[in-house]
């Protein structure tokens, strides 16, 4: 069973930027009402996707410098990174089905 993985802007690199695999990273603060929306979509698709796609949280109140290097300014963001660079990104709750497309969309133009 994946779950989504806490990241870190110690661990970032060698989470995100480094892995052999598309990597859905939920920029995520505890005080965000929408962060807590969407958390339990991205633990499903976390499942839907296992083997596929690896998704790991960052906490933006703990790790500023990867979300200022992205220019995330409002939570929740989700940002899909492929070889170690973004290349999705999706701002607020979305449902379920449209982060599935756009996870599809990622994944069949690897």
């Amino acid at each position: 069973m994946s779950h989504p993985t806490d990241t870190s802007d110690a661990t970032f690199e060698a989470d995100v930027l480094n892995s052999d695999q598309p990597v859905l990273v939920d920029f995520w603060a505890p005080w965000c009402g929408p962060c807590r929306m969407v958390a339990p979509v991205v633990e499903e698709l976390s499942e839907d996707y296992d083997g596929k796609v690896k998704f790991v949280k960052l906490n933006t109140d703990e790790n500023p410098q990867v979300a200022g290097k992205y220019g995330i300014r409002s939570i929740p963001t989700l940002l899909i990174f492929r070889g170690g660079e973004p290349v999705s990104q999706v701002v607020g709750f979305r449902p379920k089905s449209d982060l599935s497309k756009r996870l599809d969309e990622v994944l069949t133009t690897a």
